[in-house]
């Protein structure tokens, strides 16, 4: 029973971290990242799509996408996307090829950017915990049902709160390396 309540947190808590690390993806830094906007949405027959299912996404450099729509007739939905985007892109336009230059982050841009990066680390900080919450009350209950013992109910606490502190350390490394791939210049 404890084993698979400690399973049960160690994934849920593993799929927090994964989220975390999925959005950090899509914060702009100063480098190009297919990832930065595979995720817009793109009106393709009436219907939103993810990018990534209508063009190909590749790097050309550092600091340039290239967009290669599967059909010309997409072309202008995923300017049109981008545009619409949050992201400050704009992308030019060569034929059937989508190009997005990414422009040099200025200092205060950067500095929002690392605020948006330490509110979403809180978030999942606390997503991680409320997993821990809901597995210390699943075990509260099966002692009060005295299907584990006070001892085991100790243990499996102890258990569970190193991984809590691993997967938050997990998080705050993270944080830390997008801080640091964000303020470099």
């Amino acid at each position: 029973m404890i084993e698979d309540l400690k399973k049960d947190a160690q994934a849920r808590m593993g799929k927090c971290v994964a989220t975390f690390q999925a959005d950090l993806k899509k914060l702009r830094t100063g480098r190009a990242h297919p990832s930065l906007v595979e995720h817009l949405k793109v009106d393709y027959y009436g219907s939103d799509v993810p990018l990534q299912q209508v063009a190909n996404i590749a790097v050309e450099d550092g600091r340039t996408l290239v967009i290669s729509p599967w059909e010309k007739s997409v072309v202008q939905a995923i300017e049109k996307a981008i545009f619409k985007s949050d992201l400050g892109l704009t992308p030019m336009t060569a034929g059937t090829v989508i190009r997005v230059p990414m422009p040099p982050l200025t200092e205060e841009r950067r500095r929002d950017i690392t605020k948006v990066l330490r509110h979403d680390a809180e978030g999942a900080r606390v997503a991680v915990r409320n997993v821990r919450r809901d597995v210390m009350g699943d075990i509260k209950d099966a002692l009060k049902e005295k299907l584990i013992s006070q001892d085991d109910e100790k243990r499996a606490e102890v258990e569970i709160q190193k991984l809590t502190d691993k997967h938050i350390a997990d998080i705050e490394a993270a944080l830390a390396a997008k801080e640091k791939e964000v303020m470099q210049v």
